[in-house]
């Protein structure tokens, strides 16, 4: 994972992610019929963040959400130009596709996390949630070194839980019109085409 200097070319990589390979890579493990069937997250975000009192989670336990949440925030974290995975919605959005995967993806979900708490005690004699940041950026920063060639469950499951992240910050309304900036159509008057000197007939 980059240090922090360089979070706006990895923001900016991200977003090649999201409209390139970040939803095949997520479809490989999660439910593509949940996918398909839950894609009105972007208006949903808005009130289901985890920490809204009447939130309920469909599948992780409240330790794994607040796992997950810290994840996916330090994947895509707030910056000067938009909120991060956190107030996008995006721990209710893994929460609702994974509970409606299969049993199989589901367990690898919960392994991945006791995994991430299981390293964090090794590491810092703490859970991952009562970890310090740094703790936790050291951690992550670790199990993300291999992210192209991932070799052990725990890259395997960074990879993961970073490609459903994208999925659901840029499937959002904050990553849709606060970071992408997305408008909508817009309507032209004219159409001038290039403006080129070599390309004019």
């Amino acid at each position: 994972m980059p240090d922090e200097k360089d979070a706006l070319s990895r923001r900016q990589a991200l977003k090649v992610i999201a409209v390139g390979v970040g939803t095949a890579g997520t479809l490989q493990v999660i439910d593509q019929t949940a996918l398909a069937r839950e894609h009105a997250h972007r208006g949903a975000s808005q009130d289901t963040k985890p920490e809204d009192p009447k939130f309920q989670p469909k599948f992780f336990t409240a330790d794994e959400l607040a796992t997950i949440t810290i994840l996916a925030d330090l994947i895509i974290p707030a910056d000067d130009r938009s909120p991060g995975a956190k107030e996008a919605g995006v721990p209710a959005f893994i929460d609702l596709m994974v509970s409606e995967s299969p049993g199989e993806t589901q367990a690898l979900w919960r392994e991945g996390i006791k995994a991430v708490d299981q390293k964090s005690q090794r590491d810092s004699a703490t859970s991952f949630r009562n970890a310090t940041r740094e703790q936790q950026t050291a951690l992550l920063k670790e199990i993300s070194r291999n992210e192209l060639q991932p070799r052990t469950d725990l890259e395997r499951f960074f990879r993961r839980i970073k490609n459903l992240t994208i999925d659901g910050y840029y499937t959002s309304e904050i990553g849709i019109h606060k970071d992408l900036r997305y408008q909508g159509n817009a309507y032209l008057k004219e159409f001038k085409g290039c403006t080129h000197p070599e390309h004019r007939a």
